[in-house]
């Protein structure tokens, strides 16, 4: 994770800064500049770019220009205004969005406070319009003031939790539903997405492919001074199984691998950065790393893609690189196979290495709590597995998994499983 960390943080912040360039409906979270179908903004909303001037009162820095786009609400002004000031601090210590006032110095003696609804909101077919930069005509180069609240608003909700029946922000509801229905009556097909949208979405992929590339590489490449020692020991576990079962099937083989870590493992990092990574992780981006992970699966995978006109664009988006990054795949657990074998003696310094590195930054007992709830439901059917094979048999691991069993059946341990 260390090798793949930086490159993963990249791609993420290149996905937000793409998305950020154009229109974001902050109630329906579509946007004009998206790797997902589904969350298009398919409705040609032009957005100007406004360099605002802000000062963040009380955080002890100088005033910064903040890029925002005049279809931007307040809320988002403020998020991309806080992430300005913030980008150095976790996302979990940034103040909220509904805990800060924003102010515009309109002229040196009149200022306004900016709010996503007030009583100058536009009302549309019985919706109200949440209030945009374009709304309040804040002009490019204007003078912002961003507090902390001196009062909690508990009348106004999150954006993203307004009832779209009263409000909405770029597109009325109806004009969505109205086009969906349009559709179906104009095909009886899956509807085709139209070449302007598969457009953006193309621009959208080549803005963001060298960032997906070096992630892809990090993750399927070795480094001479940092070699997988755990994966080359589990890897030769599974080629061991398969061959005392006498599966002789490569592609066997490489489903195994393949289930087990790019799978398991990457697949599920991929779609939750938020747990390696102390961010905000949007609808959006999720949608969008959605399909990052769908073409990493595919990479991995031995099927051939059946693709036509009607195949989702999730699959299409990449499919000319899937070929390319097979091979990468490939020659990563050939790469692997080819390492010399690792015994067990250095199987366990690595794994203390670890444990040494990072004992300061995980409560192992917690850890070690969950695995025993584990080992003790299935503690049978695991001490017949351990007595019934000749390598661990030959190692005792049976009398040492007993052993543990007992230790952790000690009271310090039943408390630290329930904390």
């Amino acid at each position: 994770m260390e090798t793949v960390g930086e490159p993963f943080f990249l791609l993420i912040c290149a996905i937000k800064q793409q998305i950020n360039k154009g229109s974001i409906d902050a109630i329906t979270g579509k946007a004009r500049y998206t790797l997902n179908e589904e969350w298009l903004l398919r409705e040609n909303i032009e957005a100007k770019p406004r360099n605002l001037n802000v000062s963040f009162q009380g955080c002890g820095m100088d005033s910064l220009s903040v890029r925002a786009m005049d279809t931007d609400t307040l809320s988002q002004v403020k998020e991309k205004i806080l992430e300005a000031f913030c980008k150095n601090v976790p996302y979990s210590q940034w103040p909220r969005v509904e805990d800060v006032d924003l102010e515009w110095f309109a002229t040196s003696t009149d200022s306004y406070i900016l709010r996503d609804l007030d009583d100058t909101s536009v009302v549309e077919d019985g919706r109200k319009k949440l209030n945009t930069l374009a709304h309040y005509k804040i002009p490019e180069g204007a003078s912002l003031a961003m507090s902390l609240s001196d009062k909690k608003d508990g009348t106004l909700s999150r954006v993203k939790d307004l009832d779209s029946e009263k409000y909405f922000h770029l597109v009325l509801p109806t004009d969505e539903s109205v086009e969906h229905k349009k559709s179906h009556r104009q095909s009886h097909r899956k509807k085709v997405l139209p070449e302007i949208y598969l457009t953006r979405l193309l621009s959208t992929k080549g803005t963001l492919q060298k960032f997906l590339d070096d992630l892809f590489k990090a993750i399927l490449s070795i480094r001479d001074d940092k070699p997988p020692v755990a994966v080359k020991y589990f890897f030769d576990f599974l080629e061991e199984q398969a061959e005392k079962r006498g599966i002789t099937d490569p592609d066997t083989m490489h489903i195994w691998k393949t289930n087990s870590l790019p799978l398991r493992f990457w697949v599920n990092i991929l779609k939750n950065p938020q747990f390696v990574f102390d961010i905000d992780k949007t609808d959006h981006i999720d949608a969008c790393l959605s399909v990052i992970a769908q073409a990493f699966i595919d990479a991995c995978s031995l099927s051939d893609l059946q693709l036509g006109k009607d195949s989702p664009t999730n699959k299409l988006l990449y499919a000319k690189e899937i070929p390319e990054y097979r091979k990468i795949v490939q020659r990563y657990y050939k790469q692997i196979h080819d390492m010399p074998p690792l015994s067990e003696q250095e199987m366990n310094a690595h794994l203390a290495e670890e444990s040494r590195k990072y004992r300061n930054e995980f409560n192992t007992n917690v850890a070690m709590a969950e695995i025993y709830k584990y080992a003790k439901r299935y503690r049978s059917q695991i001490v017949a597995a351990l007595d019934s094979n000749p390598t661990t048999k030959r190692t005792q691991l049976q009398h040492k998994f007993e052993q543990v069993i007992a230790l952790m059946e000690d009271n310090i341990y039943e408390c630290c499983s329930e904390a």
